[in-house]
């Protein structure tokens, strides 16, 4: 069975499948918003009408929240799982957009042909990859290209709040051999990459309280205990000067890089100079014996994200405050278990504390632990090469410096691993104005998958 007649219609009925993007692309599925509760209903019926049109039993399953899409289809010995999401974030503000978000045209930019729309490139452009290339295959073989499950989501831009729950009601329909993502991007243009490191999270706000009342400067000032210099203390005691986190038992679960993956790593030759410029930056910060490429795919970090205490108003008020108050986040590699990371850095937060001090915390001990894929897996090797043949570049096994939490879910929930292939671009410019995907990234990606899975199949 060759891949060459499904190449061949996938480029013949490219404006077809173009326009199928474009309908569902005019569809406004805002989640986060209930004013378009009912548009997020209409996308996902769009989709599931689709996928019955392809030979998939699929139907838009009822949540508390937007409905789940979910489709069963196909023989085969592997059983493959396909997630993508249908919901895209709002538009404001709007005034910052060149035309109408949800009217998608084709446009003609320096880099090349693009399409402009909310959803073009997170997620829609990118889900629509898999369901052509299963359509491109229909067409020609009669059958799906497998034993494959579709299943959409429609609250990924709210923070899923039906997901894990619909995941463990459903566990035994939703689970498979191997899950892929199609919500991530290419390490640059024109080279395709899998990701098979995402990094966890979890994150603390507390507050330092000192006297049970702001103390006037004048009347109080060095004899008084100022909250602010405690909480700065702590906070700059968080790293050494080489950069490595101070919190005690804070590297036991990192686990150290595989020589084969970070000589990949370097091959790819990434500009740290050039990716910190772009920012305004030129020094590399961080744990001084590690690559770039290392410090954002697979190390983990310590970083303060807010902080705040006294008078920051226009002028001063020569205060010493009660309290202050910080938020620190932490991203997570390997083995780390947010609970065990949380716990640490609070007792050793706590330590810290000189007489008349106390902390409070404000949230809970809670986050997501990172995702490390099995790329032990002969499938991941012949997925790399199936991209490589596509985009005649050498595929790249990458990292992503956030997090993606689905991936997490499929191992907990579904005990099954996930393959993270994505055609986004640096500059698609996802979540703000003018989104926009690269024509080639749709028509590429469509073609990718039917190579994935010719050879998965």
């Amino acid at each position: 069975m060759t891949i060459d007649a499904v190449l061949a219609r996938i480029d013949e009925t490219l404006p077809e499948a173009l326009e199928r993007l474009m309908a569902l692309l005019r569809i406004p599925s805002i989640s986060t918003d209930p004013a378009f509760k009912a548009d997020c209903a209409r996308a996902a019926e769009w989709l599931a009408e689709d996928l019955r049109g392809l030979g998939f039993e699929a139907a838009a399953r009822t949540t508390p929240g937007h409905p789940m899409v979910v489709g069963h289809g196909g023989e085969g010995g592997r059983h493959l799982l396909f997630y993508g999401h249908y919901d895209v974030q709002p538009v404001d503000p709007l005034n910052l957009w060149d035309r109408d978000p949800f009217d998608p045209e084709v446009q003609d930019t320096p880099k090349g042909k693009v399409i402009r729309a909310r959803g073009s490139a997170d997620d829609k452009g990118q889900l629509m990859t898999f369901i052509e290339a299963c359509r491109a295959w229909k067409h020609v073989y009669g059958s799906l290209p497998g034993k494959l499950t579709i299943f959409l989501e429609g609250e990924e831009e709210s923070g899923s709040p039906s997901l894990i729950p619909f995941m463990q009601e459903n566990a035994d329909e939703l689970r498979a051999d191997l899950a892929f993502i199609c919500d991530t991007g290419m390490f640059e243009d024109g080279i395709p990459a899998i990701t098979t490191m995402l990094r966890g999270l979890c994150k603390a706000e507390f507050t330092v309280h000192a006297a049970d009342r702001d103390l006037h400067s004048g009347s109080y000032g060095g004899l008084a205990r100022n909250p602010i210099h405690v909480l700065t203390k702590i906070l700059s005691g968080l790293h050494d000067e080489t950069g490595r986190v101070q919190v005690p038992g804070f590297y036991n679960d990192v686990a150290e890089l595989p020589d084969a993956l970070r000589q990949q790593w370097q091959s790819l030759a990434f500009d740290h100079a050039r990716y910190l410029g772009d920012v305004g930056l030129s020094v590399p910060a961080g744990e001084q014996d590690r690559t770039p490429l290392e410090l954002i795919w697979s190390r983990p970090t310590a970083e303060v994200n807010g902080i705040w205490g006294g008078y920051t108003g226009a002028g001063f008020k020569t205060v010493l405050p009660a309290e202050a108050h910080a938020k620190v986040s932490f991203r997570l590699v390997s083995q780390q278990d947010p609970a065990k990371i949380l716990t640490a850095f609070r007792a050793w937060a706590e330590t810290q504390l000189p007489a008349d001090c106390r902390i409070e915390w404000h949230d809970g001990i809670e986050g997501s632990p990172a995702s490390v894929m099995e790329i032990a897996d002969p499938a991941f090797e012949a997925a790399r090469a199936a991209l490589t043949e596509e985009w005649n570049r050498p595929a790249a096994f990458i990292g992503a410096g956030g997090s993606i939490p689905i991936a997490g879910y499929f191992k907990t929930y579904l005990g099954m691993d996930a393959m993270l292939i994505g055609f986004g671009r640096d500059d698609d410019q996802i979540h703000s104005p003018n989104e926009k995907y690269d024509l080639e990234s749709f028509h590429k990606g469509i073609r990718s998958w039917a190579r994935v899975l010719a050879r998965l199949r």
